[in-house]
């Protein structure tokens, strides 16, 4: 016969303390000294003690666990965000149920929002997401924090950087170094931060007098091969832009390699800015000039905002925006022509 897990009964009888107070000690909840909870945690990792969260949510408790929602776990804007909200929820007693969404087409899952709903306290949706998730979440009356906004979705409380800040900053800096013929990729444009961006630029060009050419603005979506795509087309113009500035740092990559592949000299030929100041930003070749969001900060104030609700807390602000800062390496420099026709 399999053994199975003591009750919370059986670890207060062990531990010679009531089972109030073994349940105080076991949710890490206020009441109980520490070399008593020490005690008691001791006892019931030796005996083999499992707690039952679900248990705990069906009778009227929290479960201390909260559950994060993202699109893709491989990418490291997210998983910079997942670390630091989960180090956040981990500092004071909470565990994290990480559910990553692989098909952006597939409706919600049943089992999913089941388990999301009985066993979490709350959610934190890393957007993009698939559609119905978070809505079906919060008619189910679980807490959501958004990271990164939805258009659609303005009602839930979100954590957000200042996108059109920081991109009026990096098209600032190409400007001061004389570019006037300035290339944009766009981002998801479903998300806030996208179209943020995107209106720097466009509020940019008009402010600064800079060249308005719709060839000069290139569709992306925050990926790598977007980046790509929109370097190939940018090499195919007749008139090549003097800097290119990427919604993130992903796409800027991409458009890096295929621009070098093709002969330019980054800065001497094109300038490159991004978006995001992800670790490999000051690993590639040149370093690459970015926006730097203050990811851990994000996830962060997306844990605390979170923990504030399922406390029942009113939350004084529903659209948080984190200041951004320019980094400035060695993929931008003065601009060296008015631009350079095809060959």
């Amino acid at each position: 016969m399999p053994k199975t897990s003591p009750t919370l009964a059986e670890i207060a009888a062990a531990a010679g303390v009531s089972s109030m107070t073994a349940s105080r000690a076991m949710n890490n909840q206020p009441g109980v000294s520490r070399s008593t909870r020490d005690a008691i945690l001791k006892l019931a990792n030796d005996m083999g003690y499992v707690a039952n969260r679900s248990a705990q949510k069906l009778s009227g408790g929290r479960s201390r666990v909260i559950g994060l929602l993202a699109a893709e776990m491989d990418g490291a804007f997210t998983g910079a965000l997942v670390s630091a909200a989960v180090r956040a929820v981990a500092a004071v007693g909470y565990e994290a149920l990480i559910y990553s969404l692989t098909d952006r087409a597939q409706r919600p899952n049943d089992s999913v929002l089941q388990l999301l709903q009985q066993v979490t306290d709350g959610v934190i949706a890393i957007l993009p997401y698939q559609f119905g998730y978070v809505e079906a979440l919060s008619a189910a009356q679980v807490p959501v924090v958004t990271i990164d906004q939805h258009t659609e979705h303005a009602e839930f409380p979100s954590i957000a950087s200042d996108s059109y800040g920081g991109a009026r900053s990096a098209m600032l800096h190409l400007a001061e170094l004389g570019h006037q013929r300035i290339a944009f990729i766009t981002g998801d444009e479903r998300m806030n931060s996208a179209r943020d961006r995107h209106r720097a630029f466009d509020d940019a060009v008009a402010i600064l007098g800079l060249d308005r050419d719709p060839a000069l603005v290139l569709r992306g979506d925050y990926s790598l091969g977007s980046g790509r795509e929109a370097a190939q087309q940018l090499l195919a113009l007749p008139v090549r832009p003097t800097a290119l500035f990427a919604s993130n740092d992903l796409s800027a990559f991409g458009a890096m390699s295929v621009l070098q592949s093709a002969g330019l000299r980054v800065p001497h030929d094109i300038s490159v800015v991004g978006f995001d100041d992800l670790e490999a930003a000051s690993l590639v070749h040149p370093g690459l000039t970015t926006v730097r969001q203050p990811m851990a900060e994000m996830g962060r104030a997306a844990a605390n905002t979170l923990l504030a609700l399922i406390a029942g807390l009113d939350v004084a602000t529903q659209q948080v925006s984190l200041p951004t800062e320019l980094v400035v390496r060695a993929s931008t420099a003065a601009c060296q022509r008015s631009g350079k026709k095809k060959i």
